[in-house]
Order: C-alpha cells, then sequence, then structure tokens
C-alpha cells in the first residue's frame, strides 16, 4: 500500500521518434515497488505483453511528490500517455478532469472481478479501470510467543487485546501498527473502523467513536508503543520481525522481509467486533487506466492492459509482489496453491475501496482521519472531539 514513486512506460509500434514524432507512449505508476527486483518483475509482465502485439516498453522514474501533481497537470494539458497505472484513491480524481477512457469501448470489463476492485475503478457508474491484484492488510503474530503463552490466534477484538496484553513484556508489546500521519495512518485504522459500522462520510458517529477508542487504548495501555504515531508500515515489520512486537497489522508485501528474519510467524484475517463479522479491509495497489490520446494509442493501451489482466499473467505479477488475483476464481486457485496468502484472499471477497464513499474527497478526508488518530493517540484530545474535527474537514472537502 505504500506509495514510494511513479514509473511511466512508452510503449512504441517499433519505432523511435522525437518529440515532435511521438510514438504511443504507455504510463504505469508503480507505487510500492521500492525495490529494483519487484521493479523488474513487473517489466517482464509488461514486455511480455507488448511484445505480443510488437510494442516496445521504455521506463523512466518520477519522485513520488511529483506524482499526482503531474498526472492533474498533464490531464489539464491533455498530454497524458498511454497507459496509466495510479494508487487505486487516485482513479477517481483522474477520472473527475474527463482524461481517462471508459474500458468497456475495448471490451474490457469487471465481469468476473471482485466488486471491491470494480467499485476502486469505477467513477460515476462508468469503469475507467481495473487492476491485475490488490495488496490488502492482515494480522500477523509471532507463533513461538502465541505457543509459549498457550494462545489461539485472536478472531475479535477482546481475544486481540487479551493477546496483547498478555504477551507485552519488557521491550515487546503485544501489537504493533503504524499511526503515522498520512495516508498508511488512516488505512490501517480503516478495517476496524469499517468493521464496526462506522463510515468514512460520517466519522464522528457513535460507531466511529468506538472504533478509535479502542484502538488509542491498545497504546493508552501500553499494549502498543507509543512510537506508533512515528512507525510507517516498514518500521512496524522491523518491530515485529526483532522480537519487540508480538502482532502486528501489515501487508502481504511484509512477507519477503519476515522470511529472510527467520521469525517464525502465522497470519489471520484482521479481528473484528464479534466472530459474525466480516473483515472489511481496505484495498491497495494500483489500477491501470486509459487516457484520452488518440484511437491508435488508445488501442495499444487497451491491449497491453488486457493482456496484464489475462490468468496467467496476472498469478505472475501477483505471485511475484504477493499481491491477491483480481480475479475471483483466479484468486481462489492461488489460495490454494499458495496457503500464507489465504488469509489475504479471504479478505477481498469483502473489501473496500476507500473512495467507494467519498470518491476524489478520499485523500482529504483520509488526511483529517490520520491526524485525528495522532491527536487521541498522543492524548491532546479525545476521540470523539478529534473525530468532529476530521468530520467537518470530510464536509467541507471538494
Amino acid at each position: 500500500m505504500i506509495t514510494i514513486g511513479l514509473a511511466l512506460l512508452l510503449v512504441t509500434a517499433g519505432c523511435t521518434g522525437g518529440v515532435g514524432s511521438r510514438p504511443a507512449d504507455v504510463v504505469v505508476e508503480l507505487d510500492h515497488y521500492t525495490s529494483s527486483e519487484a521493479s523488474r518483475q513487473f517489466r517482464s509482465v509488461l514486455d511480455r505483453c507488448a511484445e505480443r502485439f510488437g510494442l516496445r516498453i521504455r521506463r523512466q522514474n518520477v519522485p513520488v511528490d511529483q506524482l499526482m501533481p503531474k498526472v492533474l497537470r498533464d490531464a489539464t494539458a491533455h498530454s497524458l500517455p498511454d497507459l496509466l497505472f495510479v494508487d487505486n484513491p487516485d482513479l477517481k480524481t483522474v477520472a473527475k478532469t474527463g482524461a481517462l477512457t471508459e474500458l468497456g469501448q475495448y471490451g474490457l470489463s469487471g465481469e468476473g472481478f471482485y466488486p471491491g476492485i470494480v467499485e476502486a475503478g469505477s467513477y460515476q457508474g462508468k469503469l475507467y479501470g481495473l487492476a491485475p491484484g490488490v495488496n490488502g492488510l492482515a494480522l500477523f503474530y509471532n507463533r513461538t510467543m502465541f505457543e509459549r503463552a498457550g494462545l489461539e490466534p485472536p478472531e475479535t477484538w477482546q481475544e486481540m487485546r487479551g493477546a496483547a496484553r498478555e504477551l507485552t513484556e519488557g521491550s515487546t508489546h503485544g501489537i504493533a501498527f503504524s499511526a503515522i500521519a498520512s495516508e498508511e495512518g488512516s488505512w490501517q485504522f480503516e478495517p476496524f473502523l469499517w468493521s464496526n459500522g462506522g463510515e468514512l462520510d460520517s466519522l464522528d458517529s457513535r460507531r466511529g467513536v468506538e472504533a478509535l477508542r479502542f484502538w488509542s487504548g491498545l497504546v493508552e495501555d501500553g499494549l502498543a508503543s507509543r512510537s506508533v504515531v512515528n512507525w510507517n508500515q516498514n518500521d512496524v515489520i522491523d518491530r515485529f520481525a526483532s522480537g519487540n512486537a508480538a502482532m502486528m497489522i501489515n501487508g502481504s508485501w511484509s512477507l519477503s522481509s519476515l522470511d529472510d528474519s527467520g521469525v517464525d510467524y502465522g497470519i489471520v484475517t484482521i479481528p473484528t467486533p464479534s466472530p459474525d463479522i466480516a473483515p472489511k479491509v481496505p484495498l491497495g495497489g494500483e489500477v491501470g487506466a486509459i487516457p484520452e490520446t488518440t484511437p491508435k494509442r488508445q488501442r495499444n493501451a487497451a491491449r497491453v492492459l488486457g493482456c496484464m489482466l489475462e490468468r496467467d499473467n496476472m498469478l505472475d505479477w501477483t505471485s511475484d509482489h504477493a499481491y491477491v488475483p483480481a480475479r475471483t476464481t483466479v484468486a481462489e486457485q492461488y489460495a490454494e496453491d499458495r496457503p500464507v496468502m489465504k488469509p489475504f484472499v479471504e479478505e477481498v471477497a469483502t473489501g473496500r475501496a476507500r473512495t467507494a464513499e467519498l470518491g476524489p474527497r478520499y485523500r482529504e478526508v483520509s488526511q483529517g482521519l490520520a491526524d485525528a488518530i495522532q491527536a487521541t493517540i498522543a492524548g491532546s484530545t479525545s476521540p470523539r472531539k478529534a473525530l468532529e474535527r476530521a468530520a467537518r474537514i470530510a464536509a467541507n472537502a471538494d
């Protein structure tokens, strides 16, 4: 889920050209791929799809702080390239500019995809983007610590809190999570907000306040470190891998680091207030869209995107990046073949697009929520007052 950067890919029909004779361009945003290995793996799928149609891929990196400003600036100037991959909460913002084309005209549809993934790629009832795969959050637990204490992995909030209390000792906290003042902080809290019946468009509801009270209470009672307000999700991985946290909330991107660390870990779906409530995690990852350029360039981009959404290519990409395939039948087989991913696959069925309630307003409201979480954990205000302020931000968001 961590947004790091943007990669631009140029698809050319077998030739190169200058600015004046520029061939079809493909723009792909790789928010989460910071390592050269992840970049190489993603590139291999793109190259394979481009080669099938006699196209070619050329890449360029753009710093994260220039990502959406550049996309929106280029949208205004009608100079977006051909294939654009953006972090899924940003899809509706780009679609709002009118710069994207509907995928249906290329024969691409959301049939067979998880509903939350289709929602993430839709704006005003029209499909503008699709993702080959998504990532999400789950609860990781230290098997050794749990077995030593005679504990079972938690399914409910009460069980998670009880296990955290039992396993908090010395420099080891029962649980670790990110409450940093950014999208990472709000993203990690959203499963708890939603599973308790809270909503992003009514943050100060009783259900929302209860969820934040539970979340901040883990820190207030010493079950989680007060440093969570400074930790991003990679910091949380480090705490868990080093044995300084018995549990952590984190994503499937943690798997390679944890395997390298040698820690004995298990994974379960995010605990909910009661066993009969399904987890509602936010869906992360990039979504592919086709901007309005020229008919030929749009067709070329659609060929590459459609190829990436095919079963085998979808499996290659998601397997390499520990994502969940976007098609339900592919994901079900994937969970059987890779049991470690089963909790993440189970959650996608009830996963939610972060923009479902708010559309393009999401980013501003998310920041208000992250600030509310920080203020509550820091003890400068109560959960209710913090969320009342965030709700006012939500009401005024454009």
